[in-house]
């Protein structure tokens, strides 16, 4: 059974930093692209960041230049490091990993508040 298992979200001042990780366990296939969602109050989920199986990365316009992801193949773990963070990058942040389907973490808390 696939398992990805966040950490590192919590409160942090505007302006602050905070770093995201997220195994994946439980798998007999080679992960494929992985990455990071975020869902805030009222809100869609979007799109972050995305670290490809292929070495590339994309990130969503809006934290481009203050987020990057990064990924530990031998660890089968993906980060996020969120510098110069804003009220609104508040939200839920989910990790995911393509293993032949799409599979979810259980999402972890980020708050953005002063």
């Amino acid at each position: 059974q696939v398992q990805l298992v966040e950490s590192g979200g919590g409160l942090v001042q505007p302006g602050g930093s905070l770093r995201l990780s997220c195994a994946v366990s439980g798998y007999s296939f080679s992960i494929g692209n992985m990455g990071w969602y975020r869902q805030a109050p009222g809100k869609q989920r979007e799109l972050v960041a995305i670290f490809t199986n292929g070495g590339s990365t994309n990130y969503a316009d809006s934290v481009k230049g203050r987020f990057t992801i990064s990924r530990d193949n031998a660890k089968n773990t993906v980060y996020l490091q969120m510098n110069s963070l804003k009220h609104e990058d508040t939200a839920v942040y989910y990790c995911t990993a393509w293993i032949r389907t799409q599979y979810w973490g259980q999402g972890t808390q980020v708050t953005v508040s002063s």
